[in-house]
């Protein structure tokens, strides 16, 4: 616990293992919650439309608890800050074993991934440094999609034996996320004496928020990152409702299968941004980011599992080889100007603003009664756009 980060900025040193540990353990937990949470509202004959609503409860979490988190996360530790996230976590997943309002149990879960994020993302520039934190943000990219992956199928195949025991699980997961944080090193704060204080800490993201909106390379990353993740998690609601719709399929597996393929997608694209892109080639990456609403449009289209399959797959490799550069170019840029922490709490701020925005609208479709296949083109249709959109405006730029 006490290796000294400085003389040992390796990507696989023992530090950045054990955030990689406890970043895997926790994003298994929270995918595997997600679906057993779903199984249990179709258990328990919840509507169709309350299924984004959860989420949009999950993400209203980090937009209310975003001026507040990037600064705590500078303020102490890192490491000790994804401790405390991952314990909140951890009673949410308990708080729905128990049986009480899964709404509430998730909202928990939603404010301890909000604490998690600034700094689980913040301490990789802490840990290393110059072009190993594109590759290192890839290790990070690669263990969460890898706990996508396993998680969302754990979750899934677990809840369709018994819902109760998909909880469990998701709760298991979480304390050990909490022991891997143990052995991550005590670094000393990034920005120590901030004020705690709900008016100067107000005062400091939304001055933090100035500073990076009004960068262009900075708000570039921004709107790129908040798009992907709005669509992705679109994306994921989508094809709950799609595979019964298209394939004929009702169990709670084959949605995780589906999603499963997305993550070993990411996987790879995410290495391959490792390898091909750096801080000064990032819009190599816009490209991958354009096609990724192409193929979710044709892929809506589908009525066999064989194309569905193969398509969600070059949809997960553009996404990986998409976001992993542009995260990397705002946490360098943010560590130079407002700190880690706030610049990823910024970031917080917009990719969940942009998710409940993509959740309300998917929600509202759903409610006047959209076809799900209808949704899904659209969807991919005026995500490309955007995308195009932002490509060519940051050639103008």
């Amino acid at each position: 616990m006490s290796e000294s980060v400085h003389t040992n900025p390796s990507i696989w040193s023992k530090g950045m293992m054990a955030v990689i540990a406890a970043q895997f353990l926790s994003a298994f937990g929270d995918n595997a919650l997600l679906f057993a949470i779903l199984a249990l509202m179709k258990q328990q004959f919840y509507p169709d439309w309350s299924q984004p609503v959860l989420q949009m409860v999950f993400v209203g979490a980090y937009i209310i608890f975003a001026p507040f988190v990037g600064q705590v996360a500078d303020s102490f530790g890192k490491g000790r800050v994804m401790m405390f996230a991952n314990g909140l976590k951890l009673v949410g997943a308990v708080t729905i074993c128990a049986g009480i309002n899964p709404f509430i149990g998730y909202t928990l879960v939603g404010i301890g991934a909000a604490a998690y994020s600034p700094a689980k993302y913040g301490i990789l520039g802490e840990i290393t440094t110059g072009d190993r934190l594109v590759k290192a943000n890839g290790l990070m990219e690669a263990s969460t999609i890898a706990a996508i992956l396993i998680g969302s199928v754990a979750g899934g195949v677990v809840a369709d034996l018994n819902v109760l025991a998909a909880l469990g699980l998701c709760a298991i997961m979480y304390c050990g996320a909490v022991v891997a944080n143990t052995f991550i090193p005590k670094l000393p704060a990034a920005r120590p004496g901030q004020s705690l204080r709900f008016g100067p800490m107000t005062q400091s993201f939304f001055k933090a928020c100035l500073v990076l909106w009004r960068n262009g390379e900075t708000r570039f990353s921004l709107l790129g990152t908040s798009l992907f993740w709005g669509a992705g998690v679109t994306l994921r609601f989508l094809l709950v409702l799609w595979v019964p719709v298209a394939l004929g399929v009702t169990d709670n597996a084959t949605p995780t299968y589906l999603n499963a393929m997305v993550a070993v997608g990411i996987v790879v694209g995410a290495g391959a941004a490792a390898k091909l892109v750096t801080l000064e080639t990032v819009a190599r990456c816009m490209p991958a980011g354009a096609l990724i609403g192409v193929v979710v449009a044709i892929f809506a289209l589908q009525h066999l599992a064989l194309p569905a399959y193969v398509l969600l797959f070059i949809i997960g490799i553009c996404g990986g080889f998409f976001i992993v550069p542009l995260n990397a170019l705002l946490q360098d840029r943010g560590k130079h100007t407002v700190g880690s922490g706030n610049a990823i709490a910024v970031q917080n701020l917009g990719e969940n603003s942009m998710m409940l925005i993509m959740l309300g609208l998917y929600s509202a479709a759903l409610a006047v009664n959209v076809p799900v296949v209808g949704v899904g083109v659209g969807f991919g249709v005026l995500f490309t756009l955007a995308i195009v959109v932002l490509w060519l405006w940051g050639k103008r730029r």
